[in-house]
């Protein structure tokens, strides 16, 4: 089953930890500047905070236009053959996400290779920001939230307690629970 990381932006609180332990884990230094993952940062009002990762595209553009097809993708995860590589940088050109990353000490481009399908940023968000989930439910939220909009009731949430997932939601101040 395919899995895709996902950023909820409203819970970022722009704290970077992903950055440190993407470029210690990857890199094994404190750099955040040879971090694969990036939290931009927009001010003034409203402040937004935005973790930029590889999306894992089904049709990758850097990969289209790769011209020595360094960008593959192995075990359902795109990443860049070093081997293949000649650093022309066509891939961080294409990327429409920005997500490929230079470093004057990285010979290649870099970018977010999902830590081999077990994300140290998703464990370590201290605000739960970042989820690694099934790409089937993608958009779930924003289905039930849509859905919603023409209800009376205020808030959903979604509680992930081990395999179990609960919806809550508030209607006319009570709360109601559904498995």
């Amino acid at each position: 089953m395919a899995k895709r990381l996902v950023v909820i932006p409203e819970k970022c609180s722009g704290c970077k930890i992903c950055e440190v332990v993407c470029s210690i884990h990857r890199f094994g230094v404190n750099n955040t500047k040879k971090s694969a993952i990036r939290v931009m940062v927009l001010y003034p009002h409203p402040v937004i905070r935005m973790p930029i990762f590889c999306n894992q595209c089904r049709e990758p553009k850097c990969q289209e236009n790769c011209p020595t097809e360094a960008i593959v993708r192995k075990n359902g995860i795109v990443e860049i053959d070093e081997d293949r590589c000649i650093s022309c940088q066509q891939c961080v050109v294409s990327c429409p996400f920005g997500a490929i990353f230079l470093h004057e000490d990285i010979p290649v481009p870099f970018k977010c290779n999902l830590c081999g399908g077990v994300p140290q940023c998703v464990r370590e968000c201290p605000n739960n920001a970042l989820f690694y989930q099934p790409e089937h439910i993608l958009g779930q939220a924003q289905r039930v939230g849509n859905a919603l909009k023409y209800t009376h009731m205020k808030e959903v949430l979604y509680i992930e307690k081990g395999e179990k997932k609960r919806l809550r939601y508030v209607e006319s101040g009570r709360e109601k629970e559904e498995d």
